[in-house]
């Protein structure tokens, strides 16, 4: 009665203080937000929604998640499987091994940051919505109900005291009979035990009350310690998440270093003539931005025959810069130079690249200073 009358807007309410209601309006809004950040981060982790319905059906049910492949790790498996196919000692079987058994690596990263991130962040989180946040909410309710009756009280005692008031004020005067008097006297002496009746029962509610919100004061107060819990939990979930991106980065680096030390040897070998088209074009492309002097035609490199023209054009003791044509570049990642004939790399750093005749695309001839190499295309930025 008190709940709908106070909705019909018939009734008075207490209010609580507004620190009381700046805590609760906390509480909400550090609730609702972990839910956001939550389900965010499940997705984040795992994108298939059909696998995260498996995994939360598994967890309501008290069961082992079962292991899952990741996307990575099947990719390694599919591409092993046709570099068998297609012969391991092909230049494209070859390759296909080295990126699969990257694919893999990563495919393993990703499986260690999942579960980092799951028992570092996400359980958290979720302890505090099925936990804490679970006792605030059943705590808020009963603080409500006593509210309710505490205001019900209010409403009862103020009618009793308008009553008797009422019945002292107003005596029946119409009749002179001694029973009035009695009368009157009797329904006084009924409302002010009613009174008393209800400041009673006001009493009562009224400690009820005070008890139950210093209750939920403290728990709603114990978000602060909540926030700070969620704070480290979210400085681990970022220094996961910073490992797992830093190995990602090395693996496709080495791989990168690893390919561009025999891409040259892939582009003339003649057991594929549709290869070196697809493996050369875009480096092809960012080498054709170079100025460059006419070139003659590139004599195919066959692996245990020596190609004298590319080896005397390419020997740093005897190559010569055009005289135009050589532009900057900044490097990109940092390269170990394989032999003498190239020039080794530090990440940002600033060269003098050009193309001479008979190069492969994939590769300039870089300089600083007195030193000079070959350099592999795909690690320069080259500058207008």
């Amino acid at each position: 009665l008190q709940f709908t009358e106070e909705k019909l807007g018939q009734a008075e309410k207490t209010e609580l203080d507004a620190h009381f209601e700046n805590l609760l309006a906390r509480a909400d809004c550090t609730k609702n937000w972990t839910e956001k950040i939550l389900r965010q981060t499940e997705v984040l982790l795992q994108p298939n929604p059909s696998a995260r319905v498996e995994e939360f059906l598994y967890e309501k049910l008290d069961r082992k998640v079962p292991s899952r492949v990741t996307n990575g790790e099947l990719l390694a498996q599919y591409m092993t499987e046709a570099a068998n196919d297609f012969g391991p000692g092909t230049p494209y079987g070859k390759t296909l091994i080295k990126v699969g058994e990257t694919q893999r690596r990563l495919g393993a990263a990703e499986r260690d940051f999942i579960h980092s991130a799951s028992i570092n962040f996400l359980t958290p989180l979720r302890n505090f919505l099925e936990g804490d946040w679970r006792t605030i909410s059943k705590e808020r309710r009963i603080l409500q109900n006593r509210r309710l009756d505490l205001d019900a009280c209010k409403a009862r005692l103020k009618k009793a005291k308008a009553a008797e008031a009422k019945a002292a004020a107003v005596p029946d005067f119409q009749e002179t009979r001694p029973r009035n008097y009695v009368l009157s006297a009797s329904a006084s002496a009924l409302w002010s035990d009613e009174v008393e009746k209800a400041e009673h029962e006001l009493r009562l509610t009224q400690t009820e009350f005070d008890r139950q919100a210093e209750v939920t004061r403290l728990l709603l107060e114990g978000i602060s310690s909540t926030h700070v819990n969620h704070l480290r939990c979210l400085h681990e979930f970022v220094e996961s998440q910073t490992n797992y991106y830093a190995q990602c980065y090395q693996y496709m680096l080495d791989l990168q270093k690893q390919l561009g030390r025999f891409s040259g040897t892939f582009v003339g070998n003649a057991e594929s003539t549709s290869a070196p088209a697809a493996a050369t074009s875009p480096p092809a492309v960012a080498a054709a931005t170079l100025p460059a002097v006419p070139t003659i035609p590139v004599v195919p490199t066959i692996v245990g025959v020596p190609n004298t023209v590319a080896e005397s054009v390419l020997n740093p003791n005897e190559v010569k810069p055009p005289a135009s044509g050589t532009r900057k570049a900044r490097v990109l990642y940092d390269y170990e130079a394989a032999d003498s004939t190239e020039l080794a790399l530090l990440a940002d750093e600033m060269i003098t690249v050009y193309s001479l005749p008979g190069m492969d695309p994939d590769w300039l001839i870089g300089e600083r200073g007195n030193q000079k190499g070959k350099v592999p295309v795909t690690y320069l930025e080259l500058l207008s």
